[in-house]
Formats: structure tokens, C-alpha cells, sequence
């Protein structure tokens, strides 16, 4: 339980980062479990991932989460609702001619901090490459 801090540098410009961090569709691009997100309306979206329970067969399962696309500051806010209390927000800073700082925070009450940072790590890493990748 708690909040979680990561942030990573990326070669892409904050306009350009923002604007594909905004767009939902694309979370299966730096997400590998996600497998599908839809916009349903301006804050809601329905989701679909594939999870693999510790002893268990990989399965797909669908939920619904709310985001909040803030244009003024590059700030993105999300959460699930459930008893978890999870919830997370996202900012996107100028770090430099045609550079980004991406800063992911999270709160949960479900999983324990090592297993949070990975997965913050492993997020990052999935958005800086994606990003990268198409900038090139």
C-alpha cells in the first residue's frame, strides 16, 4: 500500500509526448498485458487486459477506469474504481531542446512497493521506447 514515484527522460518534444500519452488507444502500445482501451466518453474508459494469477493459466479480463486529460500543464489523471483505492497521475515537462521529463505517480492499496516500482520501471521503459520509436 502507498504512493509510488518513477520518472524517466524522453527524446521527444512534451507537445508531442503528451498528445500520445492522451490518447488511450494507444496503451497497449507500452502496456503489454493491456490488450485493448477504448474511450466510452470524456472520462470514461473500458479496458481489456490479459493477467496470469501466480499457479494460474493466463486469462483475459475487462474492467472500466476513469481519466481526466488536463491540456494546460501536460497532466494526465486515471484510477479504477474498486476497493484498491488506485489511482495515478501523469505530468510531461520540457527537459531540453526536443526532450521530455515523464513523471508517473500511483497509489494503490493492493500491491507491495517492490512489485509497484517494477511495474512503474517496466512502464516507463515501454512509453520512452514506443515514444522513441516513433520519432525516428
Amino acid at each position: 500500500m502507498g504512493d509510488y514515484e518513477a520518472t524517466t527522460t524522453i527524446q521527444t518534444p512534451p507537445d508531442r509526448l503528451f498528445a500520445y500519452l492522451a490518447d488511450v488507444e494507444r496503451l497497449p502500445d507500452y502496456l503489454p498485458q493491456m490488450t485493448a482501451a477504448h474511450l466510452v466518453d470524456d472520462h470514461k474508459v473500458d479496458v481489456e487486459a490479459v493477467i496470469q494469477p501466480e499457479g494460474e493459466p493466463p486469462k483475459k479480463v475487462g474492467g472500466e477506469a476513469w481519466i481526466e486529460v488536463v491540456e494546460e500543464g501536460h497532466r494526465l489523471r486515471w484510477g479504477a474504481p474498486g476497493p484498491h483505492d488506485y489511482h495515478g497521475e501523469l505530468d510531461v515537462e520540457a527537459a531540453g531542446q526536443d526532450t521530455s521529463n515523464l513523471t508517473v505517480r500511483l497509489h494503490t492499496d493492493h500491491a507491495e512497493g517492490s512489485q509497484v516500482d517494477e511495474g512503474l520501471e517496466h512502464t516507463l521503459a515501454g512509453i520512452k521506447s514506443a515514444v522513441e520509436a516513433r520519432s525516428t
